[in-house]
């Protein structure tokens, strides 16, 4: 672990990069079949959220790389975590312009808990690395690259409202999507993907059907809230704490709840950011214990 004076020196001297590893929210997921080689095909609805976790980049002697926050403890001694296998990929595309660099992720999302923190690390460190070595590779070798480390990140690249299909990598901006005020609350549990597949009753249900021509809040809303999330039944067998947020979030006047991605993180959509900040905060005194933050997502309009 990197000690705080030198996360300070490192955050105050860095005149190369940084970039936001913002949480990805998965406002309705449809699985909507099966591959012969077992990739689930899905239909996501996706956005992204104002918070998550911080990465920063310089020139080095040699690779390094350093953790803080308050997740950062549990990847220490992983040495084969998505940033740097996203730095190796990279570097193998470039050879000789990929001088040494020392990275420093600051790690404020749970680990595994479906709001994409893994993948969102992966897809920041692409963008940085790609800024502070001067590179500028073709879409496709990009969208390659990020498919290569993982289904999310090509979506968690983008980091912009958007449809994705099939296992993540057909992706369709949605620029009239708005900002939404939202809560995100998780029990601080672990919930396992390939089980909560295993667990899926139907892996055949109804596509993605979002009405043409949405506009407006109240129109998004309407749509958001006839979709679903078809991996949160199973989730909720494996951690009955996800029915229980969303209870509470209803009860501190949620206009929708669902749980995002494989969970267990759900959130809550609100009216106004001042109506999340109360709610978050109500969450919060009842489980100081899970994490819960308010946060508002990004509009397709950027």
């Amino acid at each position: 672990m990197m000690s705080s004076e030198n996360r300070s020196h490192f955050s105050a001297s860095c005149s190369g990069v940084t970039e936001a590893a913002r949480a990805k929210i998965n406002l309705a997921l449809h699985v909507t079949g099966q591959r012969p080689d077992g990739y689930h095909l899905l239909d996501m609805l996706v956005t992204f959220a104002d918070c998550g976790d911080r990465l920063g980049f310089l020139p080095a002697q040699a690779d390094a790389f350093t953790l803080s926050g308050p997740f950062g403890e549990m990847l220490a001694g992983d040495g084969n975590n998505l940033v740097l296998r996203a730095r190796d990929l990279l570097r193998e595309q470039v050879g000789a312009l990929a001088f040494p660099v020392h990275i420093h992720l600051q790690k404020n999302l749970p680990i595994a808990s479906g709001i994409g923190g893994g993948s969102a690390d992966a897809a920041a460190t692409l963008r940085g690395l790609m800024r502070l070595w001067g590179m500028d590779l073709p879409a496709e070798t990009l969208a390659s690259l990020a498919l290569t480390l993982g289904a999310d990140v090509p979506m968690c690249f983008e980091s912009r409202p958007l449809i994705a299909r099939g296992i993540g990598e057909k992706i369709e901006a949605v620029p009239d999507l708005p900002a939404f005020a939202m809560v995100l609350a998780n029990p601080l549990k672990g919930v396992s993907t390939p089980e909560v597949f295993r667990r899926l009753a139907a892996k055949n249900n109804p596509a993605l059907n979002l009405a043409f021509g949405l506009s407006g809040t109240g129109g998004w809303l309407t749509a958001i809230g006839s979709a679903r999330n078809d991996l949160e039944p199973p989730a909720r067998e494996l951690v009955p704490e996800i029915a229980m947020i969303s209870q509470m979030l209803q009860a501190q006047g949620a206009l929708i709840t669902r749980m995002s991605g494989s969970g267990a993180t759900c959130f809550g959509i609100f009216s106004t950011m001042t109506a999340a900040q109360e709610a978050a905060a109500a969450l919060h005194g009842e489980r100081p214990d899970w994490y819960v933050q308010a946060t508002e997502t990004v509009s397709g309009g950027m």
